[in-house]
């Protein structure tokens, strides 16, 4: 009886242990994926259609660079691009900055490179030469504007993004709270889709103000040259960090470098700049640590605060 004890304790024992070891072999996230084809999506600055026309030939470099077959696709916002690499449907996230934040706290997004821009040069807001790691939110009204400065925009319209928008929305709002103005609940925010139709707004005298990425008003220049001296900015908010290139976290380290790399590569070559231009207007990759974007987790706080 007692041989008989000791077997069926031993017997528990080791289907203890073994529950405990697919447990933690489950709840641990291991660097450990080499993908054989590679799923890339993109969160939709333009129409849908378009951008994915001019990401298409993304996909011949880098199956080139990398030797295997890439995949480019679009998503309808970046949450849904979140859910997909949370899901492991999609390896590689091209996402905004307020959208990569959400996306590591969840686990669903590791940081892999960050984009460069040209720099842009007041007062004409042209491009400058030097590539940038980081750019500015701006105010914009129009000229003869009674508004002068932003502690004027009180009980005043301003065009602004979906509350997910780091210029069109968080770094404006999250900056004038401290400041002492609450533009939530201060002033009457009208939401529109792209930072061009908020500059019309302003134009048009649809609204008081915008929000807008600095120097938004390139993008309706070709349709109106004059439009640099119509509108004017009032207000220019801190650095705001480029997009980035993420990844899913069980990716292994060795691909990560080489992924990397060939990113690299195709924005410092002739034709890959030709194509990122198009897509995002990003003109290379750089490195980056995810503590460059503690301002966006700090931001978000502040944003958070103006609706209590």
């Amino acid at each position: 009886m007692k041989k008989l004890k000791k077997v069926l304790v031993g017997i528990v024992a080791l289907f203890v242990a073994l529950v405990a070891t697919a447990c933690s072999s489950k709840n641990t996230t291991k660097e450990d994926y080499t993908p054989k084809s590679l799923s890339i999506q993109f969160v939709p600055s333009q129409a849908a259609n378009k951008l994915q026309a001019r990401a298409k030939p993304l996909e011949k470099m880098l199956s080139k660079r990398l030797g295997i077959p890439v995949h480019v696709s679009m998503s309808t916002d970046y949450n849904t691009v979140v859910e997909a690499m949370k899901s492991k449907k999609v390896d590689v996230g091209f996402l905004p900055p307020d959208g990569y934040v959400l996306a590591h706290k969840q686990n669903a997004a590791d940081l892999l490179l960050q984009a460069e821009r040209y720099g842009v040069k007041q007062p004409d807001g042209k491009q400058t030469k030097n590539l940038v790691r980081s750019y500015r939110s701006e105010i914009l009204v129009k000229k003869g504007s009674k508004i002068k400065s932003w502690k004027d925009l009180k009980g005043k319209t301003i065009s602004v993004q979906n509350p997910t928008s780091t210029a069109g929305y968080v770094f404006p709002v999250a900056e004038l709270k401290q400041k002492g103005l609450n533009v939530v609940k201060s002033c009457k925010l009208v939401t529109v889709t792209g930072h061009d139709q908020a500059v019309l707004n302003v134009l048009n005298g649809d609204t008081d103000a915008a929000f807008v990425f600095e120097d938004a008003r390139n993008t309706v220049l070709k349709d109106n040259p004059k439009i640099m001296k119509q509108v004017v900015p009032i207000y220019f908010t801190k650095p705001i960090p480029n997009d980035t290139i993420t990844v899913v976290p069980n990716m292994s380290k060795p691909f990560r470098k080489k992924l990397a790399k060939a990113f690299i590569s195709i924005g410092k070559s002739k034709k890959g700049r030709k194509v990122i231009e198009s897509i995002y207007s990003h003109e290379g990759y750089t490195y980056a640590k995810d503590s460059d974007f503690n301002i966006i987790r700090k931001y978000d706080k502040i944003v958070e605060s103006t609706k209590k």
